[in-house]
């Protein structure tokens, strides 16, 4: 997606060989109009997958989901990272690992909005190593769903989270693809959509 391309290589920052900073408008400021084509571009390329249900993980990978939601008439629901005093029901949970926070998670969504009748698209900010994309992938099989694809904003092609979901047999569509960070610079692959 050009239009992101763009965006990350004027806006993002490099603050390490594997940490790309986009808090401008992706994950602490969100630029909507960026984060609707964004969820515009995921809905139209898995528009004939049957989608029932989007799928995210707090905080950063919500508004791309909700408006990629939006655009396929389905709901949206997000894995929690804390356990809410509201949710009281049965829940399926699995563990993340966070690449920038190094840090695990317990990440948790109830039972009653996941079936073994829904057709999920999973969407989430970073792919990195694939620890946050299994994780969801694990919560939705625990459900019996189905999941038809992984829409990612910005994978880190130079770590091994494509190699991971890809070969659990799953689709990978990464809106910007990252070849490399080194010496301060930004090196794109062609992305998928």
């Amino acid at each position: 997606m050009k239009e992101l391309v763009e965006r990350i290589k004027e806006d993002g920052h490099i603050l390490g060989e594997g940490v790309l900073k986009v808090d401008s408008f992706v994950t602490h400021q969100v630029d909507p109009m960026l984060m609707e084509q964004m969820g515009q571009r995921f809905a139209e390329v898995f528009k004939e997958a049957g989608i029932t249900k989007v799928v995210t993980i707090e905080a950063s990978g919500i508004a791309p989901a909700v408006f990629a939601a939006k655009e396929l008439n389905v709901p949206m629901i997000f894995a929690r990272k804390a356990k809410s005093l509201t949710m009281d029901e049965e829940l399926l949970t699995s563990s993340v690992y966070s690449f920038t926070k190094q840090v695990t998670s317990t990440v948790s969504i109830s039972r009653k909005f996941l079936s073994k009748e829904d057709k999920v698209l999973i969407i989430d900010d970073f792919l990195a190593n694939g620890q946050a994309a299994k994780g969801l992938i694990e919560l939705c099989q625990q459900a019996g769903a189905e999941v038809e694809g992984i829409g990612i904003i910005i994978e880190k092609s130079f770590q091994d989270g494509r190699k991971l979901i890809e070969d659990m047999g799953l689709r990978v569509v990464s809106l910007a693809r990252i070849a490399s960070l080194t010496n301060g610079q930004v090196e794109f692959l062609e992305e998928d959509a």
